[in-house]
């Protein structure tokens, strides 16, 4: 008998200027099995982004240069359905969230941050893609033959 084949783990882009920071999350992630690439600045992010196939990214949101909202929708433009956590020890208190920030998940840093962006990891890989629309090449309903 073969071996059973396993589904590759998932490949995940990890961004935070904070290398401690940075160095726990890989950690905990690649202990739950996923490949963690990671990126010290937004600007690095985007060149590791256009050179390898992502499943999700996780963004610090305060960055030199580029904020992680920035970065987001930078993302955004080239990978309109790539899903994104943004993490932030500021998240309540600027008022971050999904609706403003571009971010599929947004997670304030604290003492449950881990389990939160476990969970959410979690979801978002196993979120099935958004349909596509029917092909331009197929007819419209009305203009298909009916057969008697």
């Amino acid at each position: 008998m073969s071996p059973a084949k396993q589904s590759p783990a998932a490949r995940i882009l990890l961004i935070d200027d904070n290398r401690m920071g940075m160095a726990a999350r890989k950690a905990v992630l690649e202990q739950l099995g996923y490949e963690i690439h990671t990126a010290g600045d937004a600007e690095a992010a985007l060149a590791e982004a256009d050179a390898v196939t992502f499943q999700l990214v996780i963004t610090d949101y305060r960055m030199p240069a580029i904020n992680g909202v920035e970065l987001i929708a930078r993302l955004r433009e080239k990978y309109p359905n790539l899903p994104v956590i943004l993490l932030s020890g500021f998240a309540d208190a600027l008022g971050l969230d999904e609706n403003n920030t571009g971010a599929d998940v947004v997670l304030q840093k604290s003492y449950n941050e881990v389990n939160l962006m476990v969970r959410s990891v979690s979801r978002l890989l196993q979120k099935k893609p958004p349909k596509k629309p029917p092909s331009a090449q197929s007819k419209p309903p009305s203009s298909r033959r009916r057969i008697k």
